[in-house]
């Protein structure tokens, strides 16, 4: 745990060198305009307590308040441009200040906003107005996340938070805290003693409160995220090195035991195209299987399904989300498996834990599962709380059960068809079944060499670099919306590339474009008309298949033109 707590103290320590926290720097620059020497310790006070504690809490916050979250950006846009406002025309602190006044006694001395400098009041209230403009600002911050950062993110989102998570979290930003801190107090130090400033005082801080105005504007129509993704885009070398900094082995593992792992593989897979299997073929005891937990629905079920009742039969669980290619390409062995064996006592329950918040709605994955025909159960973690009792990390995932509820086997990825068949096979046997040594005729359509890696399109995850945004975007955590005349841009490596969207409607327009024409029948994906990405009025919400390179994989670049506002793009992914 301590080379951890080093590696996050260190990672919040060049936090001020990051592109990320670059649109903060002028509003902490402005508040020191005025307020005296305590106001840059009630600034980094605020950012830091209020960056930690919600980054922490808010997902329990809305689950016991439900209320949108972007109200707290909302909170935070209306404080930083009023803030902006009292430094464009000062006598308006005068008035709210008199305002307050007349409701208690004790701010009557504050209506004072000339008062000495080094009064005990002017430092209360220096102090005082830096923390309220931190804590605005710790709302809307969001740093460049390197591993250590989006395990906090992660297992704060998931409602699995720590003590150790939190001790991480405290050290964090401290460490963000100290430069910060020192930015802020030379800021102050020198519009304070600077004598030839002197007579510019007015001036300097009116063109502050105008930064702070225009800055509140930005982060209400979130241009603040577009800032920070053409910035990390224009220099990439930090997220490298931040991601090199925190990727060695001991920070890996103590992460891993932060997520409840005990140990971690040798080879843990890094994206869904890795495959991982069990390296043994006597199928050895891996533990009781956990039941299961929180789910939401239940699909293709008349009543909850429990592990203690599936005890006596052969259980396959497999963990998947409808957009996920790598699961899609699964599910054709998946559902033959199920109907093959399971007169013969063999189950098979599809737990669908989302990627994406749309993916939580029941429609979506109804229609799912009529598009891929599949007929078993299908639970609905919707908070991974089976997700988690499984210590799961990947999709897709499979489960192996025998008939006492115990876990014989384990695979993560694609492939390994065969082998995963034969083991279900065995289990089969065991359980006195005869079974005929056939296997399913399906092709193994999993990815032989490196493909380019899945590549997430919003702020939270994204690797900085692996594609250029043009023209004016939403960003936000999960997605990116486009505006009319936006485009995107992406080298990739792979035969197919898909692409999970929501159209503002299914009159979206976005053009394909390979290597600089407009894409055709030779290299067109199946959801591809006349150059068109065609949006399913059925399945909105989908993975769509932009190029299909007739199994002939090689570099190329896609340009994506969109020529309608609202279009959310999610995440590529490649086959």
């Amino acid at each position: 745990m301590i080379v951890l707590l080093i590696f996050a103290f260190l990672s919040g320590l060049i936090t001020i060198l990051a592109p990320c926290i670059w649109p903060l720097l002028p509003i902490v620059l402005s508040s020191t305009t005025t307020g005296g020497k305590s106001k840059p310790l009630g600034i980094t006070l605020g950012i830091i307590i209020s960056f930690a504690f919600f980054t922490l809490t808010v997902s329990y916050i809305v689950k016991i308040i439900p209320f949108d979250p972007n109200l707290l950006r909302l909170f935070a846009v209306i404080v930083i441009g009023f803030l902006g406002l009292t430094l464009v025309v000062p006598k308006l602190t005068q008035i709210v200040e008199g305002w307050v006044s007349r409701f208690s006694g004790k701010f009557a001395d504050l209506t004072r906003y000339n008062s000495a400098p080094g009064s005990a009041k002017n430092k209360y209230q220096g102090f005082r107005g830096g923390l309220i403009t931190g804590f605005a600002l710790g709302l809307v911050w969001s740093p460049c996340a390197g591993p250590i950062l989006a395990t906090i993110a992660t297992l704060a989102a998931t409602q699995t938070v720590n003590a150790g998570i939190i001790l991480v979290t405290i050290v964090y930003v401290i460490g963000v805290g100290i430069p910060l801190f020192i930015f802020a107090t030379i800021g102050s130090r020198f519009f304070s003693q600077t004598r030839a400033l002197s007579p510019y005082t007015g001036y300097i801080q009116k063109i502050f409160g105008v930064i702070m105005i225009l800055t509140a504007l930005a982060i209400f129509t979130n241009y603040d995220k577009v800032i920070q993704v053409k910035l990390l885009d224009a220099i990439p070398s930090y997220s490298n090195f931040l991601f090199k900094l925190e990727s060695n082995q001991a920070v890996k593992k103590q992460l891993e035991v932060l997520r409840g792992k005990k140990q971690m593989p040798e080879k843990a897979p890094m994206n869904k195209n890795i495959i991982m299997v069990t390296p043994s073929s006597s199928l050895p005891n891996l533990g009781p299987a956990p039941e299961f937990a929180g789910i939401e629905k239940w699909l293709n079920s008349d009543r909850p399904l429990t592990m203690r009742e599936l005890r006596g039969k052969i259980v396959l669980i497999d963990f998947w989300t409808y957009t996920c290619i790598n699961c899609i390409r699964t599910l054709p062995f998946v559902t033959r498996w199920y109907e093959k064996y399971k007169d013969k006592g063999f189950v098979v329950v599809g737990v669908h834990t989302p990627e994406f918040e749309f993916e939580k709605n029941t429609n979506n994955v109804l229609g799912a599962i009529k598009q891929y025909n599949i007929t078993y159960p299908v639970a609905q973690d919707n908070d991974y709380k089976t997700w988690r009792a499984y210590d799961n990390h990947y999709w897709p995932a499979k489960y192996l059960i025998d008939v006492k509820g115990n876990i014989r086997y384990t695979h993560f990825g694609e492939g390994e068809y065969e082998e995963t068949e034969m083991h279900i096979k065995t289990l089969l046997k065991e359980a006195g079944e005869q079974v005929d040594a056939k296997t399913v005729d399906l092709e193994d359509q999993s990815p032989t060499m490196r493909m380019t890696p899945e590549t997430y399109l919003g702020s939270s995850r994204r690797v900085f670099g692996s594609y250029d945004l043009e023209g004016n975007w939403d960003v936000q955590k999960e997605y990116s919306s486009s505006s009319a005349g936006s485009a995107l841009e992406i080298n990739f490596f792979a035969d197919k590339v898909f692409l999970v969207i929501t159209p503002l409607t299914g009159e979206d327009k976005v053009k394909v474009i390979l290597d600089g024409k407009v894409v055709n029948e030779s290299n067109a994906g199946r959801d591809i008309k006349n150059g068109y990405i065609r949006f399913s009025e059925e399945h909105p919400n989908d993975l769509y298949n932009l190029i299909d390179l007739q199994g002939n994989p090689s570099n190329h670049l896609l340009r994506l033109e969109f020529e309608s506002e609202g279009t959310k793009i999610f995440a590529f992914t490649f086959g």
